[in-house]
């Protein structure tokens, strides 16, 4: 078996993985990539980009639809399938072209083919061997289903819906997290009727409880209808339908049962439990510093247990890159890394729900800024509000650890957000600051003015 050596080898060229070897190439690293499909992975060709390419396409419609209520006489005629995917796929093709662009510019090896790890430290493709001095295994995540619920016909993945050629009429959603709420969002704006079935209390399960109020609200205002706190037991498909079984005894009629439960680590036939790597519930067991319990081999990415997050995968490949390099970077706080549901209206969050919050510390202060009063808000006419979560009581200082927002567009605000949180800002920080008017962030400043004692377009 043909041998090929390198100071690393990567098993996966996805968010992570392709960071992990821009920079490790960037600080003089020779490097191999495996990866079996296309360099950019899920996030790229099956994930991130095409879905906010089709809620950007959901926004447009409902502009148009909507354009009588700021005086602008437009309607929507129908939404245009080809069109539509015409659009995401452009995307899609324009950042992949540039990233392998970076690829090649950096000189890294990209090795096309189904990779297995082989301890202690090398990466079997067909016929050859690649040996890394260090090795990462990055191999990703897949779309997970549920015992007994096969996919195919109606019933769908998010991958499967990404590459929809019509818009259908009913759609039964199972999965009331991130990725359920956002295909909620589309299909509503392209004019289904859509219901989604979460067997948790409530949606966004995993936000503050606060957002999931406020989604909930506003989801009821759009007429998307959820069943929360219900479980599943079954689909059965006919030529033109599906219907949906609940515990509760309830039938659902639709045109397709969208899947969307969750990730699971993509960590079958990769070989690393043969090899020894430690594994729970096939997910890849490391410690702070990504580092596996094989000498010289690490993991990243949604395979460790954690935030399934493609900037999460990114920002990890770059550590890893540094802390081969050894340039000692801090560990990743996992509570600051930004989380964005990009519904309608959109959902962001940094740091500790005020649960969270309570357990850590103790006592706790909080506030929400309701978008009412805020100019740039009611020019988009969105409703939503934002929730401080300081530590310590009352009248004592501290720094605020978490940040929860909902509204129209407010994950352009949680660059700001992770800033606060990251840097340990107490309100008197960013009340001290000046945001641009009008804009969202003023809300943001406000929220930071009243929780350090004197607000000034808020009730007290």
């Amino acid at each position: 078996m043909p041998e090929h050596n390198a100071d690393l080898v990567i098993l996966g060229g996805g968010s992570g993985g392709y960071a992990c070897a821009l920079r490790a190439a960037e600080l003089g690293m020779s490097v191999v990539l495996v990866e079996r499909d296309k360099v950019g992975g899920t996030c790229l060709h099956y994930g991130c980009i095409p879905t906010k390419a089709l809620l950007h396409a959901a926004e447009v419609a409902d502009s148009a639809r909507e354009g009588a209520k700021v005086g602008v006489r437009s309607s929507l005629e129908g939404i245009d399938m080809a069109g539509v995917n015409a659009y995401k796929d452009g995307v899609i093709a324009k950042l992949y072209k540039g990233l392998q662009g970076l690829v090649k510019s950096r000189k890294i090896t990209v090795v096309a083919g189904d990779g297995k790890f082989v301890g202690p430290n090398a990466v079997v493709v067909g016929d050859d061997r690649y040996v890394g001095k260090s090795v990462v295994l990055a191999t990703g995540s897949y779309a997970r289903t549920l015992p007994g619920l096969d996919i195919g016909g109606r019933v769908i993945t998010s991958y499967e819906a990404l590459n929809l050629d019509y818009v259908p009429s009913k759609v039964v959603i199972l999965g009331g997290g991130v990725i359920g709420v956002e295909f909620a969002s589309v299909y509503s704006s392209f004019g289904a009727e859509v219901t989604i079935v979460e067997a948790l209390p409530r949606l966004v399960p995993n936000e503050d409880e606060f957002a999931s109020k406020l989604l909930e609200r506003a989801f009821r205002r759009r007429k998307i209808t959820f069943k929360t706190g219900v479980r599943f037991t079954g689909a059965k498909q006919s030529d033109d339908a599906v219907t949906v079984s609940l515990e509760s005894g309830e039938e659902l009629e639709a045109d397709l049962l969208l899947v969307a439960v969750g990730r699971g680590p993509n960590t079958a036939n990769a070989g690393f439990e043969e090899a020894g790597v430690t594994m729970e519930r096939g997910f890849v067991l490391t410690d702070e510093r990504l580092r596996t319990n094989l000498p010289g081999v690490y993991a990243l990415g949604d395979i460790v247990p954690g935030l399934q997050l493609a900037h999460r995968g990114f920002a990890q490949g770059i550590f890893l890159a540094e802390e081969l390099a050894g340039l000692k970077p801090p560990v990743i706080d996992e509570a600051g890394i930004p989380r964005v549901t990009y519904c309608e209206p959109e959902v962001a969050s940094v740091g500790l729900t005020e649960a969270q919050a309570k357990e850590r510390y103790g006592e706790i202060q909080t506030l929400t800024y309701d978008l009412a009063g805020n100019g740039k808000s009611q020019i988009l006419q969105t409703q939503g509000a934002i929730k401080l979560v300081k530590s310590g009581p009352e009248g004592t200082p501290g720094p605020v650890v978490g940040i929860h927002m909902v509204g129209a567009r407010v994950g352009e605000l949680i660059g700001e957000a992770q800033l606060v949180y990251n840097w340990d800002a107490q309100a008197e920080d960013v009340a001290a600051l000046i945001h641009a008017h009008p804009t969202q962030n003023e809300a943001f400043g406000e929220a930071h003015l009243a929780l350090a004692g004197k607000p000034l377009h808020s009730h007290s």
